[in-house]
């Protein structure tokens, strides 16, 4: 995929592009997977530069690092803008941090308790 952002959009001050906010709602890891939902990529009225991450999200699953060197962007930036398109339900954010209590429906997979008896096992092979 091409940077559609042109010369231009690459110049403008971060704060500019996040609205004035220097901090995302959450502090997503650097590794955390983003995947934009059915029609999102199509959805009118946003900026250029959130656009462009529905677009490479709705390929395959983008980390937050990718996105950022592909937009050309701050990482803190990136945080901002893609925790806005999470909140205002454009893609779905897939954390790799790891829980010791998981909210109902949610995969085992990244539970402390399930990773610990993982390493027991292959320990006692």
């Amino acid at each position: 995929m091409s940077d559609e952002l042109g010369f231009e959009a690459r110049t403008v001050r971060p704060y500019a592009v996040t609205g004035g906010r220097v901090r995302a709602r959450s502090d997503l890891p650097l590794e955390a997977l983003v995947e934009a939902l059915p029609g999102s990529a199509s959805r009118p009225g946003l900026p250029p530069e959130k656009r462009s991450i529905l677009r490479y999200a709705s390929e395959d699953y983008i980390s937050l690092a990718e996105l950022s060197a592909l937009l050309h962007l701050p990482i803190g930036v990136t945080r901002i803008l893609v925790s806005d398109l999470a909140d205002g339900e454009y893609l779905r954010i897939i954390s790799t941090t790891v829980n010791d209590e998981l909210p109902t429906g949610e995969s085992p997979a990244l539970s402390l308790s399930v990773l610990e008896s993982v390493l027991n096992g292959i320990s006692a092979l």
